[in-house]
């Protein structure tokens, strides 16, 4: 491009201030380490941090993550009307309250809550999941003081879980006893369940659809063996489903299937907004049974924003945009719009499935089948296979094609085992799918053709931190 200005703008398409926006973009980087002294043009810096952001990964081509990278232009617009609204503050939007409030009712209709049931919209689900977790350690205090017993060695009891329970664990003070995997037994079962339950467990928690491999975990069946331990001993032990995922699914995909509050044993549910529940970035869902299981100490009354405003959210300025989106999705798709979406996510992942098998190696962990998890699917290099490289250089030979596709280690006794997977969303179409296997087709022809001397480990893949 010629630095000098040419003799007519006009005839070269080109203004002046064109020109000198475009120098500036050429020799003005952004401030790095220390806070800009002078302020710079808007267009300019909008420009250039734009250009910045081309390094980031194509968010349709990652499928690592469970969040939802497609949004239509109605939602982009209701999230700017709503850029300058704190969801918080009730009193000065009470008609965003309203909506939060209608979210609510549809989840506790879609969820089959029974009587009086309360909850509230969060950041995402690892809020909602404390926000449970939170609600069932101070039950449990208060059952134990009532008999004047001691308070200080809480446990909650649970399978392979996301890192938020964790968090949970370690902020709240709890002991986690995370039942890990083992050949053949992926998901909690109520025989292992049952070894670590004591009298100071606050709380179960199964997951519906695993984040390492996306299978259900048998809500009904680990709450029949609490019911029948209850029974034998007195000892009640609730349940909180981790629904992060399967709660946008099980409904419309998997009705069959029991896991909500038609189990009685089942106290409370979160679920992220922002993945199957299509929503944009930034919402989840937490929901007790009843009324009497949000604890009244958990929940603050606010004045200085005036009138009284209860809330029990960790966050407390937050946007409101997403829970408006949220609730034009809602009413928008209605239960055959989500069941029409999450159906065609599931059978775009059997479909994947079906075709990976047939390129090499490799055994499926999930295949995408709706009636047992959510639409992902999981391999593993097939036992006594002749490969000449790993699921780790196999992820690194597809990012180059642009694709984020992880390979990860599960836990317990297969840790040592490297495993892959593709979450399917609203926007991972058909095509999408058939392009993916030609890149491991093509990739599996490369490893073929130059063997890997010292395939990729676990340790050397994690080159990322999100610290």
């Amino acid at each position: 491009m010629p630095l000098h200005q040419p003799r007519s703008g006009r005839a070269s398409g080109a203004t002046s201030a064109d020109q000198d926006l475009n120098l500036q973009l050429l020799v003005t980087p952004l401030p790095h380490d220390r806070f800009p002294s002078e302020g710079r043009d808007a267009k300019v810096t909008m420009q250039t941090l734009r250009a910045e952001l081309l390094l980031d990964g194509n968010s349709k081509q990652n499928l690592a993550t469970f969040c939802q990278t497609y949004e239509g232009d109605e939602v982009r617009e209701l999230m700017a009307l709503a850029v300058d609204k704190n969801l918080i503050d009730k009193d000065e939007y009470p008609q965003t309250a309203e909506i939060e409030r209608r979210c609510v009712a549809f989840l506790a209709d879609l969820w089959n809550a029974p009587g009086s049931p309360v909850g509230c919209s969060t950041i995402g689900s690892s809020e909602a999941a404390m926000l449970g977790g939170m609600a069932a350690k101070w039950r449990w205090r208060a059952r134990r003081r009532a008999r004047g017993l001691s308070t200080d060695r809480p446990n909650m009891v649970c399978g392979s879980v996301q890192i938020c329970w964790k968090k949970f664990a370690r902020y709240w003070d709890i002991e986690l006893r995370e039942v890990e995997m083992e050949p053949g037994r992926l998901c909690l079962d109520p025989e292992r369940m049952l070894e670590q339950v004591d009298e100071n467990t606050i709380m179960v928690v199964p997951t519906l659809g695993v984040t390492y491999h996306g299978l259900y975990e048998p809500v009904a069946e680990l709450c029949a063996a609490l019911d029948a331990l209850q029974e034998r001993t007195g000892l009640d032990v609730p349940v909180h489903v981790d629904a992060a995922s399967g709660g946008f699914l099980a409904p419309f995909t998997a009705p069959e299937l029991i896991w909500d509050f038609r189990l009685e044993r089942v106290r409370s549910i979160n679920a992220s907004g922002h993945k199957f529940g299509l929503a944009p970035l930034g919402v989840g869902w937490v929901l007790w049974r009843d009324r009497q299981d949000l604890p009244e100490e958990l929940v603050f009354h606010v004045s200085y924003l005036g009138g009284d405003m209860p809330t029990f959210q960790i966050n407390f300025s937050r946007p409101a945009g997403q829970v408006i989106a949220q609730y034009y999705d809602f009413v928008r798709l209605g239960r055959q719009g989500y069941r029409l979406i999450q159906q065609a996510c599931a059978d775009n992942a059997r479909h994947f499935a079906q075709r990976l098998t047939a390129l090499g190696p490799f055994t499926l962990v999930h295949d995408g089948d709706a009636a047992s998890g959510i639409p992902a699917v999981v391999w593993t290099l097939a036992e006594g296979a002749e490969t000449r490289f790993s699921l780790y250089d196999l992820a690194d030979r597809l990012r180059m094609r642009g694709w984020q596709v992880p390979a990860y280690p599960f836990t317990g006794s297969l840790a040592g085992t490297a495993y892959q997977r593709i979450l399917v969303k609203r926007d991972f179409s058909r095509e999408m799918a058939d392009l993916l296997l030609e890149d491991i087709r093509q990739a599996l022809v490369f490893f073929q053709a130059h063997p890997v001397s010292a395939p990729l480990t676990a340790s050397e893949a994690a080159s990322f931190s999100h610290l």
